[in-house]
């Protein structure tokens, strides 16, 4: 390995650790206030942003750990070594989809890093139900990180950087 390699990754490491959030689909990020869901869009579980995703496919946003899979499979909440906790919600009311169209990757307690796949989930069972797909991505102690919220809208490939916080 070069040592530009070497130093290349490095600084990925390092930009992978910091209060940086990376997109966790590929998809449109919008703003919190934009979902259509007053839970999300008001601000009740903390900040974020939404995203319409265009395939269903979940990556960690950043290295840490699984916290909690919901029963109904149809959200994960992780946590970093920063302390982030960020909470991935797919879809519109999905939990009265009971787990169809939702495949968890990994289970509570494992490690991820940022990029690995994380779930998968069917955009045409979420709307063939009559639900939207779009994805909250709430960071759910953001009151614990008061000084920058930095979000990027726009459409993002996952592994993009769609929020910062301090």
């Amino acid at each position: 390995m070069s040592i530009f390699k070497k130093f290349i990754d490095k600084i990925q490491d390092e930009k992978k650790d910091s209060g940086d959030i990376f997109a966790s689909m590929d998809g449109k990020v919008i703003p919190l206030k934009e979902i259509e869901d007053g839970v999300f869009s008001e601000g009740m579980l903390g900040k974020g942003c939404g995203m319409k995703p265009s395939v269903g496919e979940v990556y960690a946003p950043f290295d840490g750990e699984v916290m909690l899979i919901t029963p109904t499979k149809h959200a994960i909440a992780l946590k970093n070594k920063e302390g982030i906790e960020l909470l991935i919600h797919v879809g519109i009311d999905t939990v009265k989809m009971n787990g169809e169209g939702f495949q968890p990757l990994v289970e509570e307690g494992d490690r991820v890093k940022c990029g690995q796949p994380i779930m998968t989930f069917s955009i045409s069972d979420i709307e063939e139900a009559g639900y939207a797909t779009t994805t909250a991505i709430i960071v759910t102690n953001s009151e614990k990180f008061p000084n920058e919220f930095v979000l990027i809208t726009g459409e993002r490939k996952r592994q993009e950087s769609i929020m910062h916080i301090s």
